[in-house]
């Protein structure tokens, strides 16, 4: 007699295997079912605990093709070794995963005024924009960003955010950011007059920034005034931005408008 299998399944219709990867810590997933990503902490008989970058702490159950990695589904496994390793913090004071890969790149995008003011979020939050996905662009000035944006043309699975400097209410650059934002599209704007300022004076063995006459170049004023070479701004920059650690070197105001604009660009649809 032939044998058959009691698995009377059509081929196409059974479920591809997925692979088995083992859940050690700092492994950055994503659960299938509520989108929550985070970085294994812990792993224990059923069930897995990540921590997301805000150190949120969420259990889920082991379950087959229950997370994503990369984009993949895979079934999590208990390790093999389940000594526990608590992760490091990243400059921002999210979770770090030095194993981790970038993700593919999101639609959406991070536009940030200024060259100096790109390479501050780039040293602070670098290390989780590319966890994320999320690419940041250098935006000359506030000028350009109504065709920027009209080229980018953000929808609800490409958002747009953008940080610009000292957006006062009133001014020319104030009415063009609020032409452009939308549902899909959020400009936000720091206080400080130059992003110099968003660094901790004390971080620098400063008492202060000092105050500069209205009309004078802002930069050439500080320098002359703390006794910096003013002819070389750019130099003192570097010098300024050696000093900056983490988000413990940088003020609230400039921290919490960074953090809005990756939550905004990251949020689930």
């Amino acid at each position: 007699m032939r044998q058959y299998s009691p698995d009377l399944t059509p081929p196409w219709k059974k479920p591809k295997p997925v692979p088995e990867v083992p859940a050690d810590p700092g492994l950055v997933v994503e659960e299938a079912g509520t989108g929550f990503c985070g970085a294994v902490i812990r792993c224990e008989a059923g069930t897995v605990t990540l921590e997301d970058r805000f150190g949120k702490h969420r259990v889920f159950p082991l379950e087959p093709r229950g997370f994503l990695l990369e984009g993949k589904v895979v079934t999590l496994v208990r390790p093999s070794s389940p000594a526990p390793v608590r992760p490091t913090r990243t400059a921002s004071g999210s979770v770090a995963v030095p194993q981790a890969r970038a993700r593919v790149a999101r639609a959406g995008r991070i536009y940030v005024e200024g060259r100096h003011d790109a390479e501050l979020v780039e040293k602070v939050w670098g290390d989780d924009l590319r966890i994320e996905g999320v690419v940041v662009e250098y935006l000359e000035g506030v000028d350009d960003l109504p065709s920027i944006v009209a080229d980018f043309a953000p929808g609800p699975d490409a958002r747009l955010g953008v940080l610009v400097d000292h957006l006062v209410p009133g001014t020319k650059e104030w009415r063009i950011a609020e032409s452009v934002t939308s549902a899909h599209a959020l400009v936000v704007g720091h206080p400080y007059i130059d992003i110099w300022e968003a660094v901790k004076p004390s971080s620098l063995g400063i008492a202060g920034w000092p105050r500069v006459p209205h009309g004078q170049d802002w930069k050439t004023g500080v320098c002359r005034a703390l006794g910096w070479p003013s002819e070389n701004t750019g130099a003192v920059w570097q010098a300024i931005l050696a000093r900056v650690g983490s988000y413990k070197d940088l003020e609230p105001e400039l921290l919490g408008r960074v953090e809005e604009l990756i939550d905004f660009v990251t949020a689930p649809q």
